[in-house]
């Protein structure tokens, strides 16, 4: 290999991994300040949704439902954690909630790479809601790797926002 290709390919690896750290804002359907945090939590809108899997979810309009991840990796950032606890805050005040984390990818890797490491963003996930105090019975968790995207593309944008571990709080509505 002359220098010239070797120049080409590490130009190219310094440009793929530096592209790749980014992660995308987390979406919320409605933004909220520290005052009406704890309120906004506590609003929850039940509604039947039928996806093949889970039968009834609550879903919760004042809070995001992914935690996003760097490629390859399954860390938690202090943004994720922040998020996980005040889904935990709201949680710990129904012990009737079941929840559903979802481990996704983007579109790169084999399907069992990904299959892999979207269970263990899952497991994380599951993990630091755990240590907050919520029953480990109380959470499934699932990888669905890089067969459930949520955006269409083959970007970084797109790519970043595929790499999430998604919550579904799972009531029977007793």
């Amino acid at each position: 290999m002359n220098i010239r290709t070797a120049s080409v390919f590490a130009g190219a690896s310094l440009l793929l991994l530096g592209a790749c750290a980014s992660k995308p804002a987390p979406i919320t359907e409605g933004a909220t300040t520290s005052e009406n945090v704890v309120e906004d939590i506590q609003t929850v809108d039940t509604g039947a949704v039928d996806d093949g899997n889970v039968g009834q979810i609550a879903q919760t309009t004042a809070l995001g439902d992914r935690v996003y991840f760097d490629l390859n990796g399954d860390s938690l950032d202090s943004d994720d954690q922040s998020l996980l606890k005040q889904h935990a805050l709201k949680y710990t005040q129904d012990p009737s909630v079941r929840i559903l984390v979802a481990g996704n990818c983007d579109e790169r890797g084999t399907r069992e790479y990904n299959l892999a490491l979207g269970e263990r963003r899952a497991a994380k996930v599951k993990d630091y809601l755990v240590s907050l105090g919520i029953s480990p019975n109380r959470i499934d968790t699932i990888s669905y790797g890089k067969e459930r995207p949520i955006a269409a593309g083959s970007d970084e944008a797109s790519w970043a926002m595929n790499r999430n571990g998604f919550i579904q709080v799972v009531s029977p509505n007793t």
